[in-house]
């Protein structure tokens, strides 16, 4: 059952993307910049976790426990933001369908790579037939939702 929830999370977090980038793409027409329309995206994320955190009364982090973090912790934040321009600039001009279908295939090739090396801590998990005939396929769909 936590697996079919897990799944089901999945699911309604990649479906939330397309919509974020529709919505971020229409906040750039009218704010006039892509990096504009970023620095939205992210301040209204950070008001909105910052409000979870105060709903649940989660205590803040000591701090030994932040000068712990190793160094390639903190780029998440700006790999997102990357991400989020990419898809403001991508998604006017390649439209949104072909903008996440060249994304996903971007992402799932460096999965790959990132599980075959156990990167940043996570369990490996190895390149397989399988796993990159997925992976093959997935950019043959790209090239589809293109034409």
């Amino acid at each position: 059952m936590e697996t079919l929830l897990l799944i089901l999370l999945g699911l309604l977090a990649g479906a939330g993307i397309p919509v974020q980038a529709s919505i971020n793409s229409a906040l750039r027409q009218h704010l006039g910049r892509p990096e504009l329309a970023t620095l939205v995206n992210f301040g209204a994320g950070f008001l909105a976790m910052a409000a979870v955190l105060v709903v649940q009364r989660a205590s803040l982090p000591t701090a030994a426990q932040v000068a712990g973090a190793p160094w390639w912790s903190w780029t998440g934040g700006a790999l997102g933001a990357f991400f989020v321009f990419s898809t403001v600039v991508l998604a006017p001009r390649l439209g949104v369908a072909t903008s996440l279908a060249v994304i996903l295939a971007g992402q799932s090739l460096s999965s790959l790579l990132l599980d075959q090396a156990g990167a940043f801590g996570l369990a490996t998990r190895e390149i397989t037939a399988g796993r990159v005939a997925g992976v093959v396929l997935l950019a043959a769909g790209v090239f589809l939702v293109q034409r």
